[in-house]
């Protein structure tokens, strides 16, 4: 299967809300399309993300029950569920410095230098942003707002502002697989409409993950496109300094 351009499958995505119940699409191309998804950038190279791929019938159907029986969840092909794991921050940052190192064994240009602030991002710096609590947290907001009244600050500094940090970077995650997808002539829909307590318990998740969205994957019908794409004028989105 041949693959369209980036900027072809960019215009050719849209929000696809009734799939063609007759048409059926290939499970391997959807996950190298998953594939594609996580070499999104993220912040601090954490990937605090899994995706869970669910091809089985049975499953998609409760699903979509616990979706409100949304036509893009009910005639879904596939679903392909993007998770937030902000909990494996500190696997993550292992791995990370993991990799470091064994890359630094391997390169003919060693910078000790280099390495250890690298590796000390990862075990000093990260761990006092990720592992705040609620408490903390807010304590932490209003001393840096003081701070920053005279310089120059990080202000995301509060438990919930990492979950956001986490979020977003799903999120880019999630559209490097939606224009994947489009790249190879699927079509795709992701909603945010849905039960999340249900789908955790129907994915065998941990109270600590969170869902960011539920995308339902399959081919177009003529119905399944609600109308022309609208887009509010450029000119009032572009600012240009």
């Amino acid at each position: 299967m041949s693959e369209k351009k980036v900027s072809e499958a960019i215009s050719y995505r849209r929000s696809v809300r009734v799939f063609d119940e007759k048409k059926d699409i290939d499970p391997d191309i959807v996950k190298k399309c998953i594939q594609q998804g996580v070499l999104a950038p993220n912040s601090s190279n954490l990937q605090l993300w899994e995706f869970y791929h669910i091809t089985d019938a049975e499953i998609i159907k409760k699903i979509a029950t616990a979706s409100f029986n949304q036509p893009a969840a009910k005639t879904a092909k596939q679903l392909v569920i993007p998770v937030v794991r902000k909990d494996l921050w500190k696997k993550r940052i292992a791995s990370n410095v993991e990799f470091i190192k064994s890359e630094h064994e391997k390169s003919n240009n060693k910078d000790p230098k280099k390495i250890k602030s690298a590796i000390s991002y990862y075990q000093k710096i990260l761990p006092k942003i990720y592992g705040v609590g609620n408490l903390s947290g807010w304590l932490k907001s209003i001393a840096t707002h003081v701070k920053g009244r005279k310089e120059v600050v990080f202000r995301q500094v509060k438990k919930s502002d990492m979950r956001v940090v986490a979020h977003k970077s799903t999120a880019l995650a999630a559209q490097n697989f939606l224009i994947s997808m489009a790249g190879f002539g699927y079509d795709t829909c992701t909603m945010e409409g849905f039960d999340s307590l249900r789908v955790k318990k129907l994915l065998g998740l941990p109270k600590t993950a969170q869902i960011s969205m539920i995308i339902g994957c399959g081919i177009r019908t003529k119905q399944g496109i609600y109308g022309p794409r609208f887009r509010v004028p450029f000119e009032e989105v572009y600012f240009h300094k």
